[in-house]
């Protein structure tokens, strides 16, 4: 949309207290109802931090339906957004919202999507460019880098919820950049700490990708 002209990243959101929701982010819990921030920052803070609240701040400003038919268009057609986070009662797409949650996808999508990312080639060479840039400064360190060398760029996302923990992104490895798409679900181990077995796999994975491609880790066996 932005590519497109019909929403710009520089329009001043206003955050109000119904805005705000519970879980990860910055925030509901540092931010003063009232502040303003331009769009492009609720995205900034939507990747990096995997704030809820700037999630539903964006996706007020894009809408959930056409999100999902951006990505029909593109060739993505199991990959939406369903509802606004902690917010139910907005479903576009209340049947899946019953089976899937917040969202859905799958891991040959994502794959795709990292590979048109990469390629600059996902809406134009420009938006990719400031997507991945997004996908860089990710905090995540418990997922994908927690096992690979400290400076290792890794485009990503993660994300998670009681019983699924996922992660999908770009490793920057010796042979070249290699996308990788983890998803999990119906996890037995519910608990939210570093050793989670869904959260702890993501990371696993990410290292014997990482040393397949030619890449050096500490101890390079699971």
């Amino acid at each position: 949309q932005a590519e497109a002209g019909t929403v710009s990243l520089d329009k001043t959101i206003t955050l109000s207290k119904g805005d705000k929701v519970p879980g990860s982010g910055i925030l509901t819990d540092h931010f003063s109802e009232g502040v303003t921030m331009p769009l492009r920052d609720a995205v900034r803070l939507m990747i990096r931090y995997s704030d809820n609240t700037a999630t539903n701040l964006v996706l007020d400003q894009i809408g959930i339906g056409s999100t999902a038919a951006t990505m029909e268009t593109l060739g993505y057609p199991n990959t939406k957004i369903h509802s606004k986070v902690y917010r139910r009662d907005t479903s576009v797409f209340p049947d899946r919202s019953k089976t899937f949650g917040l969202g859905s996808t799958t891991a040959r999508e994502m794959v795709r999507l990292l590979e048109a990312l990469e390629q600059k080639s996902l809406v134009s060479e420009t938006a990719s460019v400031a997507m991945k840039g997004h996908l860089l400064v990710c905090e995540d360190p418990e997922s994908f880098p927690r096992f690979l060398p400290q400076g290792t760029k890794i485009a990503f996302k993660s994300g998670a919820v009681n019983e699924s923990r996922t992660a999908a992104g770009i490793l920057d490895t010796p042979q070249g950049p290699v996308a990788l798409c983890v998803l999990t679900d119906k996890n037995e181990d519910q608990s939210w700490t570093i050793d989670n077995t869904g959260t702890r796999l993501c990371a696993e994975l990410a290292r014997v990708v990482f040393v397949h491609y030619g890449g050096k880790v500490a101890n390079p066996c699971p």
